[in-house]
């Protein structure tokens, strides 16, 4: 730049100097049109496309391949919610009658809104904090509150990993450390642990050895020290995962993503071929049509909608915006969102198979246990054997004839049935024991696997296929950190990736308390529900109502090159923010009705009991949804009362010659309003600033008047402070 322009002078001097976006251009040194970044005005099509193409491939980093980026995609949304919470959720809410509710709300509701975040993302290029910056300044606090329920839901999220990882490495032993009870020798006696007798094997060693849990979430009980070295190493491979970005944690998703499929299909293979396989596969899909009119019911599949496939995290958002422009981001949302879904019944049909094996185990267990009291009764004279059918043979004893049994016995002993103590023993009652998330998956299927021939092999694949579903959902949930910051502030990728995954672990030892488990519940269950259903609200409004549904379609149209269907026209627009609106409403009144609450392991009764959460937990509670959600009113406001600038008074204005960026700030009052329009040129460069054109507040700019617009204002131009990343 020449020495006596007005810039130079302010690098030198303390006075205040003036200049106008015009003084900067007439004294720059001639550009090279062709491969400039600003490119406003002139020829549409392939020129302009090319550049903007080249200059992203140069500054931003971009998937290898197509098929890495669905696989990060997929790695996101398949979860571990696929694997223990869909199964919870359809055998709690009817089975097969769950599968309606869930699959209308993925359509009306997921996919839209999928599509919407893969859209912009891909769009706009920047994370979620630029992105929403960007369609509307005012709403841009959602980018920050995605970024902090990220954070609530990865501190506690990784503490998963950490518990998997524990039983990964006590896999490799036969028999499994959790298939026994364990006995306490005292001299010559041996006696059985308490605490295990009265529960289960599985159940004391996930409770007792493995969280040594406390009786309530107001006794710490000091750190489970094996706990915080399994966190330790979750944090340690997922900030190796994320370090670099997607160069690293691309490569990873060719494991993560396909590994878990594997296993699943093994599982699968393997649970068919077990007995009473198909009883718990026929209990799963045979419908309870009343639970399809249960409110309940709907808006549990909502959230889980919500939480499968990402929504309002800014992973998706992250990870497409390291797309090209012209990737078919509609074709993704519909592939990402079948698969998602279809990992889900592919999980709850191993997982029901498995228990319908489990479930036949136990049943067989009861009636063995209640035949011995039987025969008890009949030696002892307190049955006559006159009520025993001649055909039974207690030798031989099928579940056929103790049912028959069990009902002569309770009509003749009617008054006196229940002093017997006999249970019914039917295989229906322990397909309706419900487990839900963590229970599913430590006490229930790992119980399941103790009866497997080589069970330590299906347990290590099991915990292994646990770590990698973990492990794709935590890097998607970095993503929706670091990128963010990273595209808003510039700080070092590296340094920063390390720093989130130090504090993280620091403040994860909450976690790995006695009373941990306690607060992933509160983390889980609440503060992220509703600050989630807040933000996803926001985005939609945002997009469909201010940026505008007709403009954003269009825009969707060049993009893709195809217009989509109205159909997400009218979900954008109307069906989506309504059904989240009522969403959202018996979300805050469920709170209200039902306290929140958690259950709590009793160790003297070796039992679960339901606790509320104290008075201190709920301010803890209310805080973190506070926290969650006060970026949005907060940036509002500010910006609203321009106390906080929108960054329309900043034009940065970049070329690619010499990697030079000249920033221009805070524009005089009859500058800031100004456009800069250039020429797309001819094959030849020509002479410097003859074919820019400069625009006063009150003139008519031909972004206004373009009857094709593209972008954010119109066709045939890029604004000069459409986001573009510096990295």
């Amino acid at each position: 730049m020449p020495k006596n322009s007005k810039v130079t002078q302010r690098e030198h001097s303390s006075e205040h100097v003036t200049e106008s976006v015009a003084d900067l251009l007439a004294l720059e040194e001639p550009v090279d049109y062709k491969q400039s970044v600003l490119n406003v005005a002139g020829e549409a099509g392939g020129k302009q496309k090319a550049v903007e193409e080249e200059l992203d491939a140069e500054d931003r980093p971009a998937w290898n391949s197509k098929l890495q980026y669905i696989l990060a995609q997929i790695g996101f949304s398949v979860g571990l919610g696929n694997i223990w919470r869909f199964p919870y959720l359809c055998q709690k809410n009817g089975g097969g009658a769950y599968l309606v509710p869930y699959l209308v709300l993925l359509t009306i509701i997921g996919v839209p809104l999928f599509f919407l975040e893969l859209a912009v993302g891909q769009r706009i290029r920047r994370g979620s904090i630029g992105v929403w910056h960007y369609v509307c300044p005012r709403l841009g606090g959602i980018g920050f509150s995605s970024c902090i329920v990220c954070l609530f839901v990865g501190l506690y999220y990784n503490v998963i990993i950490g518990w998997s990882i524990f039983y990964f490495f006590k896999s490799f032993q036969y028999p499994l450390p959790w298939s026994e009870c364990p006995v306490i020798r005292n001299g010559t006696m041996a006696v059985v642990e308490a605490e295990c007798e009265k529960s289960s094997a599985t159940t004391y060693f996930w409770y007792r050895e493995a969280l040594d849990i406390s009786n309530s979430i107001s006794e710490s009980g000091g750190l489970n020290w094996k706990m915080t070295l399994c966190l330790l190493v979750a944090w340690s491979i997922v900030g190796m995962a994320v370090v670099k970005g997607i160069q690293s944690s691309g490569k990873v998703m060719y494991f993560s993503s396909l590994f878990p499929y594997v296993v699943l299909a093994c599982f699968l293979v393997r649970g068919l071929l077990l007995r009473g396989a198909i009883d718990g596969i026929l209990h799963m899909f045979t419908p309870k049509l009343d639970k399809m009119l249960d409110p309940q019911v709907w808006r549990e599949a909502a959230t889980q909608v919500f939480f499968a496939l990402g929504l309002g995290f800014g992973g998706v958002i992250a990870f497409s915006s390291y797309n090209k422009q012209d990737n078919n981001c509609h074709f993704d949302a519909a592939l990402v969102s079948f698969i998602n879904f279809f990992t889900s019944v592919l999980a709850t049909l191993v997982v029901f198979a498995v228990l319908g094996f489990k479930a036949n185990i136990m049943n067989e267990k009861c009636v063995v246990e209640n035949a011995e009291k039987i025969l008890g009764y009949l030696n002892s004279n307190v049955l006559s054997r006159a009520l025993i059918p001649p055909h039974v043979n207690f030798s031989h004893l099928t579940t056929k004839d103790y049912s028959e049994m069990y009902k002569v016995i309770k009509t003749v002993k009617e008054d006196h049935f229940s002093a017997l103590g006999l249970d019914p023993c039917l295989l229906e009652d322990e397909l309706d024991k419900s487990v839900q998330g963590t229970g599913l998956a430590f006490i229930a299927f790992t119980e399941a696997m103790t009866h497997f021939p080589a069970s330590p092999f299906w347990s290590v694949m099991f915990f292994l296929m646990l770590i990698n579903l973990g492990l794709g959902s935590m890097i998607g949930t970095m993503a929706g950190i670091t990128t963010p910051i990273i595209d808003t502030f510039k700080v070092p990728k590296e340094m920063f990736t390390v720093g989130c995954c130090v504090f993280a672990f620091f403040v994860g030892l909450l976690f790995v308390q006695r009373s941990g488990n306690y607060f992933v519940t509160m983390f889980d269950d609440y503060s992220a529900t509703l600050p989630l259903t807040v933000i996803v609200i926001l985005e939609n409004v945002a997009v469909a109502w201010i940026y505008g549904t007709k403009k954003f379609m269009q825009e969707l149209t060049e993009m893709l090159g195809f217009r989509p269907y109205r159909f997400y026209f009218y979900m954008w627009k109307f069906v989506s923010p309504l059904c989240m609106a009522v969403l959202t409403t018996a979300s805050i009144i469920q709170l209200g009705v039902t306290p929140p609450g958690y259950s709590a392991w009793i160790k003297e009764e070796a039992a679960e009991r339901y606790l509320y959460f104290p008075n201190w937990a709920m301010a803890l509670l209310i805080t973190l949804i506070v926290v969650a959600t006060l970026p949005i009113p907060v940036v509002f406001v500010l910006r609203h009362f321009h106390l906080l600038s929108d960054g329309s008074n900043t034009l940065s204005v970049s070329y690619k010659k010499g990697r030079m960026m000249k920033d221009i700030s805070n524009l005089e009052e009859n500058d800031e309003t100004r456009f800069i329009l250039s020429k797309v040129p001819s094959e030849a460069p020509s002479p410097m600033p003859t074919h820019r054109s400069y625009l006063g507040p009150g003139s008519t700019s031909p972004l206004e008047n373009s009857g094709n617009p593209n972008g954010r204002y119109g066709s045939g131009y890029l604004l000069a402070g459409t986001p573009e990343s510096e990295l």
